[in-house]
């Protein structure tokens, strides 16, 4: 069965917060505008297949994600797959996906090396690029350098568009911070976001785990995130 508008495999669902709007692009602006020009009027001009590779945190699935929710609101066909979540399922999982529109693939690394889901992403691209559909893929390392043992697949994943994801600088991890807080409701002042960036992992999958945390804990004491607010939250997760 083919996964329906926003509706993604095995009860996976996309969050509400991996949307374009809440991803702070800085120096991977041309990357976000790459993908941004899937749902213009000239998408037909997008390469079939587009692969985004960076560091841990750098926003690869925010944006795989991020597409899928655009796809969804225009209307159009797509599905967000966590390869290594499903990839002891079995590569037939992709029977049916060459029909939709988008297809988002994540941690593609996994599969490299393994012949059968090669031969499966092989004919998932072939009948993308048939019907006119694009695969979006992210891996930890662009795919020449991926032990893909199909040539043919690897000539078609290099042949794309391969896309490299900057890490933020501090300055653009507070407004990123920020920017997350902003569409939460939530006022996260300079002094906070700088607190957090001092005494927590710069990792903004983690930063945003734990801001997700503050608004909870704010919402229950009914306290604006100051520092001495946000030192007593992050004293207690310390706390056995």
């Amino acid at each position: 069965m083919l996964p329906s508008h926003g509706q993604l495999p095995l009860g996976i669902r996309l969050p509400d917060s991996s949307v374009f709007e809440s991803y702070l692009a800085g120096r991977n602006q041309p990357a976000v505008d790459a993908l941004l020009a899937l749902h213009a009027a000239d998408r037909r001009r997008a390469p079939t297949c587009i692969w985004l590779h960076g560091a841990h945190g750098t926003g690869k699935t925010h944006l795989l994600q991020a597409v899928c929710a655009r796809a969804s609101r225009d209307g159009r066909t797509a599905a967000y797959l966590p390869l290594p979540d499903v990839i002891d399922l079995g590569e037939e999982l992709l029977a049916g996906f060459g029909e939709l529109a988008i297809v988002c693939l994540d941690d593609a690394q996994v599969v490299a090396g393994r012949e059968q889901w090669e031969r499966a992403l092989f004919r998932l691209h072939q009948e993308l690029d048939e019907r006119g559909g694009r695969l979006l893929v992210a891996g930890s390392a662009p795919p020449a350098a991926l032990p893909f043992k199909l040539r043919d697949l690897g000539s078609r994943l290099n042949g794309g568009l391969v896309l490299t994801l900057q890490p933020l600088d501090e300055s653009e991890q507070m407004a990123a911070l920020q920017l997350r807080a902003q569409l939460r409701g939530l006022e996260l002042p300079d002094e906070t976001a700088q607190y957090m960036l001092r005494r927590l992992p710069r990792d903004m999958t983690h930063l945003y785990a734990v801001l997700d945390e503050l608004d909870a804990a704010s919402l229950v004491a009914q306290r604006r995130l100051t520092v001495p607010f946000v030192k007593e939250v992050l004293e207690r997760r310390l706390t056995p």
